[in-house]
């Protein structure tokens, strides 16, 4: 008897995945079916979006995991209906390798001040070299697959770094530091920080008026977690202020970010449209196989979402 996958995403989301998707579930040598309408006492996974029309995992007595496309898991993971495993995207292939790719650059960007020989209508000759990688330390705040990523690819480069996580952690070449003293610090030392948390109701506004002012006077904040990480008035009085030189923002609390919005039009801020990492299609469904390949043969689920956590 065939196992039932439910693809329940934007149907642009299934002309993309749809391909893919079998190819990675013919690759393990199961028998299945794979659709987008399925009677929901027949289904036994879903491959999931947040903002698909499921909301309800009741009528889906059979269910055995939900597997989502996505990092970012804090639109579902309060859903009281969901109770069956609940596993994020960790694709390693191509969301975490973006991610990094996204991270260095912008790193390095403002590391070697490079905004100001490209945009230079004065062509102004100010001969000041940056200091070399050793000396210009770098804080992650959040080291899960993503921060403890960055982090030892900005090690490599030569950049100190330390990061922060709700829970220790070990991570080669890295400082770790938890807790709130230990946010305190990396703050402190952080004359690049780079934020890769998750959003939870803990973590909202984790940059305030009274963080930024923890940080070296004209520090450089790069946001490519979650928008909801910083208190936009708080992050523009700083840039104003010259406590935070320039701000690299990939995430908002509204996106598109609204026209109107002040991050558009300050001389300080860079916006990118949410394109520091996108799942690459091919390896992702190659990672929602595997997990239908562990359920099938009653091995462990992969990057499993902690309820409490909230990630």
């Amino acid at each position: 008897m065939p196992i039932n996958v439910l693809f329940a995403a934007h149907p642009k989301s299934w002309a993309l995945y749809e391909g893919p998707l079998h190819t990675a579930l013919d690759a393990i040598g199961i028998d299945y079916r794979l659709g987008t309408d399925m009677a929901p006492d027949t289904v036994d996974y879903i491959v999931y979006a947040p903002n698909s029309p499921v909301q309800d995992f009741t009528p889906h007595t059979r269910l055995k995991a939900v597997l989502n496309l996505w990092a970012g898991v804090e639109d579902a993971v309060g859903n009281p209906t969901l109770k069956v495993p609940y596993a994020r995207m960790v694709d390693d292939e191509g969301l975490t390798q973006g991610m990094v790719e996204w991270v260095t650059g912008h790193t390095l960007r403002h590391h070697l001040g490079m905004d100001a020989h490209i945009v230079n209508p004065t062509h102004a000759w100010i001969a000041d070299a940056p200091p070399v990688a050793a000396d210009r330390p770098v804080g992650i705040l959040g080291l899960g697959e993503l921060g403890s990523a960055c982090g030892q690819a900005l090690r490599a480069l030569g950049f100190p770094v330390t990061g922060w996580a709700r829970s220790l952690k070990s991570i080669e070449g890295i400082a770790c530091e938890t807790g709130e003293d230990g946010l305190r610090a990396v703050l402190k030392q952080s004359q690049i920080l780079i934020l890769l948390l998750p959003s939870t109701p803990a973590t909202e506004n984790t940059l305030n008026s009274e963080t930024l002012a923890l940080m070296p006077r004209g520090a450089f904040v790069i946001n490519p977690g979650r928008g909801a990480l910083i208190d936009d008035d708080a992050l523009i009085a700083a840039l104003d202020a010259g406590q935070i030189a320039h701000a690299t923002l990939d995430v908002f609390r509204t996106e598109p970010l609204p026209q109107d919005h002040p991050y558009w039009a300050h001389p300080n801020v860079t916006v990118t449209p949410h394109i520091a990492s996108e799942t690459r299609v091919p390896s992702a469904s190659r990672v929602i196989a595997e997990n239908i390949r562990r359920g099938e043969t009653g091995a462990p689920f992969l990057y499993l979402v902690d309820r409490d956590a909230g990630y």
